[in-house]
């Protein structure tokens, strides 16, 4: 069990923060669909192993319609069938960026990418790989505590 090292960072930080909010809202607003930027918020989160924000953005794409199969395949997605050329497009550039140090983001990812955007949309893609990987360092950092789904300890 972890302990959070810092409990409140937006109280600490919150204009910083706050700016952040605003990235991510401007990203909703760019026009890719919610569903393939929470796919893509959970992919780079699962590499990253940030359990507050797999949490998060597990439970989102629920909301938003996502099938419990797609979510247990994320992690496997090369070898199932059930995502899009597109969505596979999305998050073969989410792994080459969020594992950069690794890829150097090959020319091979970005082909396919540019295959499936706009370059308007490979924009706000990139902006939300990016973004989710900052969130996932503050969260996996400071020992951000998931949400608790206290429906299946209830007696």
């Amino acid at each position: 069990m972890t302990t959070a090292r810092i409990a409140d960072p937006f109280a600490l930080a919150p204009d910083p923060l706050k700016a952040m909010m605003q990235v991510e809202a401007a990203i909703r607003a760019g026009g890719l669909e919610t569903a393939l930027l929470e796919l893509v918020k959970l992919r780079a989160s699962q590499i990253n192993g940030c359990a507050f924000c797999i949490a998060m953005h597990a439970t989102d794409a629920r909301k938003h319609g996502e099938s419990e199969l797609r979510l247990y395949l994320l992690d496997a997605w090369r070898d199932s069938t059930l995502y899009s050329e597109r969505e596979r497009a999305a998050l073969a550039w989410t792994e080459a960026l969020t594992r950069l140090t690794e890829t150097g983001a090959p020319d091979a990812d970005f082909a396919l990418a540019k295959a499936q955007f706009t370059e308007a949309e490979l924009v706000q893609l990139t902006l939300q790989i990016g973004a989710i990987n900052l969130w996932n360092r503050l969260q996996v950092g400071l020992r951000a505590e998931h949400a608790h789904d206290l429906s299946r300890h209830a007696a």
